[in-house]
């Protein structure tokens, strides 16, 4: 099983607050024993061992402890990247997931998943409801994303294949996971019908993960969730609400994420108040009740939910400035602070 969706500078200040407790890592005491209780499961570290990479990854994604709920939280931006000019960040992005998981009687972890994300103004922070695009100068309704459900079962194979995270130990007493996929699909927006929306018949998506955990949390037998400071990227066509259609250059998300310890009351008041008022149920995870339904992406929830927009007589997408010459000084090549 492989880290195919939602599940740096944010890592990298993460990670050092980790690596600062380095000391108290290595003088931690010896493992404890599992509590009367607790779910069993591998916490023996053995990385070429694909029962302990699935249960491990099984407390990366939510609480396996029977009857928890688990609350997980990302923030980040989102830049435009086009040919010729540099790169803009366009928005932020805030957002969280609800998720359950759930023991299959093969030893295999069912995590049922809902998660909202929100789109934040880069000056005020506030929940953006329109946006005006510079690449267009058009001010276009801004849409939200708000996938549910989003399962998955975690297992011992993968596509035939051992499953094995990429783990790489770190000095002090942590771990980096790292996971990544490069996708290339079908695109749900037929360009034919969303000639505004869809960048073409096919998206190219690629999706970049890394989680910091400590080894002793890794090792407890009491640790049924366990803390890490991540980070995702996901580079992406032009967003369809952007209304950019198959303009040249891509969307690059870029974020920290982690679990929040006091759940949906610890995340701010906009961001629940926004998603309630797409949908209450999107505040708590499913349960294996309503394990009935097929994943839906948000392309495709944007295709059930929104209808094209109209296209103006003559529209064409927008197009990046063409290649600018250099004419300062030679001393100057190279120099990325020249004019």
């Amino acid at each position: 099983m492989n880290f195919s969706r939602r599940e740096s500078l944010g890592l990298a200040a993460a990670a050092g607050t980790l690596l600062a407790t380095g000391s108290a890592v290595a003088a931690a005491p010896a493992i404890p024993k599992k509590k009367k209780g607790v779910i069993d499961f591998v916490n023996k570290i053995d990385l070429e061992s694909p029962e302990f990479n699935r249960d491990t990854r099984a407390r990366l994604n939510g609480d396996i402890q029977p009857g928890s709920e688990y609350i997980g939280w990302l923030k980040g931006t989102v830049q435009g990247v086009r040919p010729n000019e540099p790169v803009r960040d366009l928005f932020k992005f805030e957002g969280f997931s609800a998720t359950r998981i759930y023991r299959r009687p093969d030893g295999s972890w069912r995590k049922l998943l809902r998660e909202t994300v929100m789109y934040r103004d880069l000056e005020t922070g506030e929940i953006l409801k329109t946006w005006l695009n510079p690449y267009t100068n058009e001010e276009v309704k801004v849409v939200p994303i708000a996938n549910d459900p989003y399962n998955q079962t975690i297992e011992t194979h993968f596509m035939g294949k051992p499953y094995l995270m990429d783990w790489t130990e770190n000095p002090n007493g942590t771990y980096t996971i790292a996971a990544g996929v490069n996708l290339f699909y079908p695109n749900a927006l037929t360009p034919d019908k969303w000639v505004r929306e869809s960048s073409g018949d096919f998206n190219q998506v690629t999706e970049n993960f890394l989680y910091v955990v400590k080894k002793e949390d890794v090792e407890n037998p009491n640790v049924t969730v366990l803390p890490y400071v991540g980070s995702w990227q996901r580079i992406t066509p032009w967003l369809p609400w952007m209304l950019m259609g198959n303009a040249e250059g891509n969307i690059n998300y870029f974020s920290t994420f982690s679990g929040s310890p006091g759940g949906i009351d610890a995340l701010p008041q906009d961001l629940v108040e926004a998603t309630r008022a797409i949908d209450p149920k999107l505040l708590r995870a499913p349960t294996l009740e309503e394990d009935t339904l097929p994943n839906e992406s948000s392309l495709e929830a944007y295709a059930k939910e929104q209808t094209p927009a109209p296209v103006p007589e003559g529209w064409t997408p927008p197009k990046p400035p063409a290649p600018p010459k250099f004419q300062g000084s030679k001393k100057d090549l190279g120099n990325q602070w020249a004019e």
